[in-house]
């Protein structure tokens, strides 16, 4: 058993209630509401408990919550899998912890990897760690052998660099972002005595006020498909679906670019992919 993170649990319960709707969980709309979401007493109505226990809960004081509270809880908040994971976690009844997400490439992904000749691929690990890459990856992420190891992070170059505020506008890019930040709220729950997820979730904290407000949301779940639009400044534009596919047995993440077939995008990357070929077997 883990230690109770008070904090984190109200924070979350207040998230996970405000964002259900009366009808999703088979209450009536009932009188105009001031706020969005449940009411306490709808939650605690469902979960089979007072309305003062719930309340405490909220408020980050009361008594350690059982695991039947915490079962009753996630039940009826819908919660998916991953985050009924993240709420007994940060209830400190979380199952025996791991030391840390694995950074260890399977030579099966690294076979995988360079056997992918016409699709920019790499791996991460659930960090967002990039582990290992192919050659067309390159022309998106940059040469990363010439990059500190420590350094080959993709939520750092999301929200450290500098990017026009028009970068933030587009539907997809904050779509993209929401994504990756759930998943890495999941990570943080799994592993809670990682120093690389903690030490990251603590520099962007304080140095991105977007990664900050992302952040509060407490989203948690597993990535979902997103379409990227990208203007290269050498193969102009491109559209494609970013496809993040689990390895479950390491816990890392294969993000790979899929291009519709017979679209401008595939063309482009089968000329860099042939390009790739003539160079390495020189």
């Amino acid at each position: 058993m883990t230690s109770l993170r008070r904090d984190e649990l109200a924070d979350f319960l207040r998230t996970r209630r405000a964002r259900l709707r009366p009808a999703e969980v088979g209450l009536p709309e009932g009188v105009r509401r001031r706020t969005p979401g449940l009411r306490r007493q709808e939650v605690a109505q469902l979960a089979g408990m007072s309305i003062d226990y719930y309340i405490r809960l909220e408020q980050g004081r009361g008594p350690h919550p059982s695991r039947q509270v915490l079962a009753a809880l996630a039940r009826a908040l819908l919660l998916g899998r991953d985050e009924r994971a993240y709420l007994f976690r940060i209830a400190g009844e979380s199952p025996p912890e791991l030391t840390g997400p694995s950074r260890q490439v399977p030579p099966g992904l690294r076979h995988l990897l360079d056997a992918m000749t016409e699709t920019p691929a790499y791996l991460v690990d659930a960090a967002y760690e990039v582990l290992a890459w192919n050659r067309l990856a390159t022309w998106f992420v940059g040469e990363l052998s010439a990059v500190p190891a420590d350094e080959r992070n993709m939520i750092r170059w999301m929200f450290g660099r500098e990017v026009p505020e028009s970068h933030w506008t587009d539907p997809e890019t904050l779509r993209f972002a929401r994504t990756t930040m759930a998943d890495l709220r999941a990570a943080y729950g799994r592993y809670p005595t990682d120093p690389a997820i903690a030490g990251l979730v603590t520099e962007l904290l304080g140095t991105s006020p977007r990664f900050a407000a992302l952040w509060a949301e407490h989203e948690v779940g597993e990535r979902r498909p997103t379409v990227k639009r990208v203007a290269h400044p050498e193969l102009g534009p491109l559209e494609f679906e970013c496809r993040v596919l689990q390895v479950p047995e390491t816990d890392q993440r294969l993000i790979v670019y899929v291009p519709e077939p017979g679209s401008p995008t595939q063309a482009a990357f089968r000329r860099i992919g042939e390009r790739t070929s003539r160079v390495t077997s020189r």
